[in-house]
């Protein structure tokens, strides 16, 4: 597959879906390329960021942050470099309340403290991800249900690979069977190609552990289920993003897959293509080249070459070093050596080894309960912090509400570098029509999605509220009237080129005004009221700004709406 640079001209006569789609085809050419295909790939990746930035729709930000991280990550020379983006990706998504992304940062820095060394803080990580999935989450209506789903699956395949790394084996295969239903209702080939590599990548790590715990016929279960998976991938794998020949499988093509194969059934067959991926230049990353090359040392020991099997395990070992990537692996490597070396023939040894191997299973069954406990921890603080904040927050749209406005309202009031400050209030065009005509269901789908777009239209520091029924109210600190005018026209754009299906045909009428010295609130949000009713006799779906020497229309007293 041809990578190729756009110029900036080009990249902005393309559509967000285009930006989106051929990042995750850059992340997935970069993770299965030579160095020189992942640089292009990692240099249009940011290339394409910067347009998603410069064009400021959060969820495209957010996705595009997301693939520029996982490209990093893949490489373990840049894992260090991504935690800026990391930080930055966690941040984003927080502020626009995109939580299954937000899980999938957790995730993403869940695996670059493990690539650091850092199995506790994975674990962290881990249990912040997770605890955000376990919730009800309502699907993104922007994004479409669909989307939703594939932005899911993969937050849950991350931390399945991590679980996977961390030897919870298990664990990560709960969660691949999450992602695996999420995949099944919505995902596309490619999504279907990356869980069923990353599933058998978790069961041949799984079938080794249990190799060495003894239990072989539970172990040649896993690698034969592995070898399934490696031969019923090929349909999606054709059709996937991935760079492939279409003239082989993709076993043929994905080590793990080959390996998955081998290790089911060890035999001459296979040589050739493990052969050629077993070289020092390979490469591979610490866990795929273990994997690979147990697979061939069982080959080549059952083809009586057992001399060559013993000679690429040394050095193998010898290359990897004291490389941390997961250390259970690394102890399958020593034990197939020992094994084929005749190390393992008394019976001090293999009491040794399974004294070991006892220990090791305490680690993994601490390493479960750590995140069992973390996980519960931060649920429990989650839903304490929800506690708290049900009086300060609408329940309906989780925006904050009457009481909240007005806290926030005398706040700002009383510093002075949030001056000038700009107040607006927003009233929808045709809601009582939804309602009327369709129900209160939908009504309140409209609501949450005219909030969604009021936050993804605004700074992180503007503060949107719920004042009552359909109207709204936004503070924007040290925004001049004419600033604050451009800013909420931008909304009002957003909200009317919204499709038919998610909007009903609802529209914004704003009116927004500066606050004056020694005003109160209910002074300003009058004026502001008085500036919104312009705004719907002019036929709505507009922003009037009033001037600070302007005053209310006379015969129209705002009264302010009672608390939702």
């Amino acid at each position: 597959m041809e990578l190729h640079e756009e110029t900036a001209t080009t990249l902005g006569e393309m559509s967000d879906a285009w930006l989106v789609g051929r990042a995750r085809e850059l992340n997935a050419v970069g993770q299965h390329s030579g160095s020189r295909g992942w640089s292009s790939s990692l240099h249009e990746a940011d290339e394409l960021l910067r347009e998603a930035r410069r064009r400021g729709e959060p969820r495209v930000v957010a996705q595009l942050i997301r693939h520029c991280v996982a490209l990093r990550l893949s490489n373990p020379e840049l894992v260090g470099n991504a935690g800026e983006l990391l930080d930055e990706l966690l941040n984003h998504t927080r502020r626009h309340g995109l939580l299954v992304l937000q899980a999938d940062a957790y995730a993403l820095r869940g695996k670059q403290a493990f690539a650091a060394g850092s199995e506790d803080n994975a674990l962290t990580e881990l249990a912040e991800g997770l605890a955000i999935l376990e919730d009800e989450l309502i699907p993104d209506a922007t994004l479409g249900r669909r989307s939703w789903e594939r932005l899911l699956a993969t937050a849950l395949i991350d931390i399945g690979v991590i679980l996977t790394q961390l030897g919870i084996y298990d664990m990560a295969n709960d969660i691949m069977a999450r992602a695996h239903h999420r995949i099944r209702e919505s995902g596309g080939p490619h999504e279907i190609t990356v869980h069923m590599i990353n599933r058998c990548r978790m069961l041949i790590g799984w079938g080794l552990r249990l190799e060495r715990l003894g239990d072989a016929e539970a172990a040649v279960d896993r690698f034969h289920t592995a070898a399934d998976l490696a031969t019923a991938i090929n349909e999606p794998w054709h059709q996937s993003l991935f760079p492939r020949r279409a003239d082989k499988s993709a076993a043929e093509q994905i080590p793990v897959l080959g390996a998955a194969r081998a290790l089911a059934a060890p035999g001459p067959e296979h040589l050739e293509f493990l052969e050629n991926l077993e070289t020092p230049e390979s490469s591979l990353h610490a866990g795929e080249q273990v994997i690979v090359v147990l697979a061939l040392s069982r080959c080549l020991h059952r083809t009586h070459r057992t001399d060559e099997a013993v000679k690429v395990l040394a050095e193998t070992r010898d290359r990897l070093g004291h490389d941390a990537a997961e250390p259970t692996l690394r102890i399958s490597l020593t034990r197939e050596y020992a094994h084929l070396t005749d190390d393992v023939g008394s019976d001090s040894w293999r009491d040794y080894a399974r004294e070991l191997e006892d220990e090791l299973w305490e680690m993994r069954q601490t390493r479960m309960n750590t995140l069992k406990t973390r996980l519960a921890n931060t649920q429990l603080s989650r839903e304490h912090g929800a506690i708290s904040q049900q009086a300060l927050q609408d329940p309906l749209t989780g925006l904050p509400n009457r009481r909240a406005l007005d806290r926030n309202l005398d706040k700002l009031l009383e510093q002075s570098d949030s001056q000038p400050l700009s107040v607006a209030l927003v009233d929808l065009d045709g809601f009582k029509t939804v309602n009327d005509r369709s129900s209160h269901a939908e009504g309140d789908e409209v609501l949450r999605v005219v909030t969604r777009t009021l936050r993804d239209t605004l700074r992180g520091d503007d503060m949107v509220a719920r004042y009552g029924g359909d109207e709204f109210v936004v503070l924007l600190p040290t925004v001049t009237l004419a600033e604050a005018d451009a800013a909420l026209g931008r909304t009002v754009d957003a909200v009317g080129q919204l499709p038919m299906a998610v909007s009903r045909g609802v529209t914004l009428s704003i009116g927004v005004v500066t606050m004056r010295p020694q005003e109160t609130n209910v002074e300003v949000l009058a004026r502001a009221d008085a500036a919104m009713y312009r705004a719907k006799r002019g036929g709505g779906n507009s922003v009037v700004a009033l001037s600070g020497d302007q005053t209310p229309s006379a015969g129209h007293a705002w009264v302010p709406p009672e608390a939702v």
